[in-house]
C-alpha cells in the first residue's frame, strides 16, 4: 500500500479499516490518482486527502466521524460521473467515501419493493431487477453511472416522462449523517432529511441503501432514430424548431421520450415509445418528427436499454476525458425563439470550436415528473419540459477555445431568453454564478434550514452543495 502517513486523521481512518486491504489510500499510495481517485473530468485536478472503500454502514459512520473530528469535508462517490468531480470533493483536501462495495440486493415478491446498495451502477440495477421478476425503475441511459448519486440528485432518462425521475421511485433509505449516526429516512421517518436527500443528497449524508418501488417492465417498445448530415449547422434550424414544437406540446403522450443530439457533422434525433407500433402510430407522433434517414426498431425492454447505452457511448459515457460542460433548463414559456435558434446555429458555424469532439444535447422532460409538487422533494425542476447540455472534449487536453465555444452556446441561448434560465444539478455546471439558487430554486431556503439541523458544520460539502442557513452567503 505504500507509505501510510501518520496524522490524527490517518490514524483514525486506519483504525476503522482495522488492517483490511483496499480499505483506505492516501496521496502517497502508489497509483493513487489512477487507481483510487480516478477522476472523471481530467480537466479538473483534485487530490482528496484520502479515499476510503467501506464495506458496511458502520465503516461509513467511522470514516465520517474521523473527518468531522479533524475538520475535513466529506463526499460520497458511487459511479463518479460528476462533470466537476464533485464525488471527489470538487477541490483538494476532501475525504472520499467510495461506495463500490455496497452491492447487496433483494426484492420483495409481494410488494415488489427492491432494496439495494448505493454502490450499484445503472446497468447492474437494470439487470438485477430484470432477473428478479422482470421489474424496472426509471433512470438514465449511461450504464456506468452510480445509483447513489443518480437517485439522490434526480435521475432523468427516457422513461421519466412516463414514470417520473429515479428519485421519485425512492421510498426509503439508510443514511449516515454528519455526526456519524446511521438512520433511516422516509416520508414518515426523518421526513425533512428524506426531502433533502431526494434532490440534494450530496450535502446531507451518505446513503448506503435504497428501498425503491418498482414497475413491471414495459412489453413492446418502439425505438426511433433519425440522423442526417448537414454542410452547415444553420440548416438544422428548421429541424430543431420542428422537434422543439413536439416536445413543448402539453399533450405529448407520456409514453414518449426523445433527444436531439447535435454534433460536428449533423444531428441524431432519438425517440423511445413504450408501447406497440400501433399505439405509437395512433399518437400522431411519427407524423410530427423531422424526416430523414430513419431507423425504427420494435423490441423489448432490455434490448432498448442496451440501445440507449450504445447511444450514451457517443457522448461522454464512462470514459474519463478532459471536457467542459454547460447546461440550461426550459419551461414552456422559455421556448427558444426562431431568432435565437438562427443565432445559435450561426454561432456554432462561425465559432472556433477548438475540437471536433463536441455535442449539444436537448432532451424532453416533464410528463409524470411534473405531477409531483415542487416542494415535495428537493428536486425543483418539476416545471421544466426540456434541458440542454453542451460538451466539448479535449483530445488529449482541453483548450480555452473549446471552453469559450461551449460557454458561447449557453450565452447565446440565454441572451435570447426573456428570463434567467436555471439548470439541474445532475448536469452540474461549475461556471454558474448562483449555483444553489439555480439548482434548487424555490426549495433552497428550506434546504438551508434542514442543513442547519442535520449538518450545521457543513461536513458534507462540495463547491456547489447546499450550505447551512447561518453560512449560506
Amino acid at each position: 500500500m505504500g507509505q501510510t502517513p501518520s496524522s490524527p486523521l490517518a490514524d483514525c481512518l486506519n483504525a476503522v479499516c482495522n488492517g483490511r486491504d483496499n480499505c483506505v489510500a492516501f496521496p502517497g499510495t502508489p497509483l493513487y490518482q489512477i487507481s483510487w481517485v480516478d477522476r472523471y473530468n481530467l480537466d479538473i485536478e483534485v487530490e482528496p486527502i484520502a479515499v476510503t472503500r467501506p464495506e458496511t454502514a458502520e465503516d461509513v459512520s467511522g470514516f465520517v466521524k474521523c473527518a468531522a473530528a479533524n475538520n475535513v469535508k466529506v463526499q460520497a462517490k458511487s459511479g463518479g460521473h460528476s462533470y466537476a468531480n464533485y464525488g471527489l470533493g470538487g477541490e483538494d483536501g476532501a475525504l472520499v467515501v467510495d461506495l463500490r462495495n455496497f452491492q447487496h440486493f433483494s426484492i420483495d415478491p409481494n410488494t415488489w419493493q427492491a432494496t439495494f446498495g448505493a454502490g450499484h451502477k445503472l446497468d447492474e440495477v437494470t439487470e438485477k431487477l430484470h432477473e428478479n421478476g422482470k421489474r424496472a425503475i426509471s433512470h438514465g441511459t449511461c450504464p456506468g453511472v452510480g445509483i447513489g448519486g443518480h437517485a439522490t440528485i434526480g435521475g432523468l432518462g427516457p422513461e421519466s416522462r412516463m414514470w417520473g425521475s429515479c428519485l421519485d421511485h425512492v421510498i426509503g433509505v439508510e443514511v449516515v449523517t454528519a455526526d456519524g449516526s446511521i438512520v433511516h429516512a422516509s416520508e414518515t421517518e426523518n421526513s425533512d432529511l428524506f426531502f433533502a436527500l431526494k434532490g440534494a443528497g450530496a450535502g446531507f449524508g451518505i446513503v448506503t441503501s435504497f428501498v425503491m418501488k418498482t414497475r413491471p417492465e414495459p412489453g413492446r417498445v418502439v425505438q426511433y432514430s433519425y440522423s442526417v448530415t448537414f454542410a452547415k449547422h444553420e440548416d438544422l434550424g428548421p429541424v430543431f424548431r420542428q422537434w422543439q414544437e413536439l416536445v413543448m406540446d402539453p399533450d405529448l403522450d407520456r409514453r414518449f421520450g426523445t433527444e436531439f443530439y447535435m454534433h460536428e457533422l449533423g444531428v441524431i434525433i432519438s425517440g423511445t415509445f413504450y408501447g406497440t407500433d400501433e399505439e405509437f402510430q395512433a399518437t400522431g407522433i411519427p407524423d410530427r418528427i423531422p424526416k430523414g434517414k430513419i431507423s425504427v426498431v420494435i423490441d423489448d425492454w432490455m434490448a432498448v436499454i442496451t440501445k440507449h447505452a450504445e447511444e450514451a457511448a457517443l457522448s461522454l459515457s464512462s470514459i474519463s476525458t478532459a471536457f467542459t460542460a454547460r447546461s440550461l433548463a426550459f419551461r414552456r414559456e422559455d421556448k427558444i425563439s426562431p431568432e435565437t435558434i438562427t443565432s445559435l446555429m450561426n454561432y456554432i458555424d462561425d465559432a472556433d470550436r477548438g475540437t471536433l469532439v463536441w455535442v449539444l444535447i436537448f432532451d424532453a422532460t416533464g410528463g409524470a415528473i411534473s405531477d409531483v409538487p415542487t416542494n415535495a422533494t428537493a428536486y425543483s425542476h418539476r416545471d421544466k419540459v426540456m434541458f440542454c447540455q453542451g460538451y466539448g472534449v479535449g483530445i488529449p487536453t482541453l483548450n480555452q477555445h473549446t471552453k469559450d465555444f461551449v460557454s458561447g452556446i449557453v450565452n447565446t441561448i440565454q441572451n435570447g431568453a426573456a428570463n434567467t434560465l436555471t439548470t439541474y444539478p445532475g448536469y452540474v455546471d461549475p461556471a454558474l454564478t448562483n449555483p444553489q439558487e439555480s439548482y434548487w430554486g424555490p426549495n433552497i431556503n428550506a434546504l438551508r434550514a434542514i442543513k442547519s439541523q442535520w449538518d450545521p458544520n457543513d461536513i458534507f460539502h462540495n463547491p456547489q452543495s447546499v450550505r447551512p442557513a447561518a453560512v449560506a452567503a
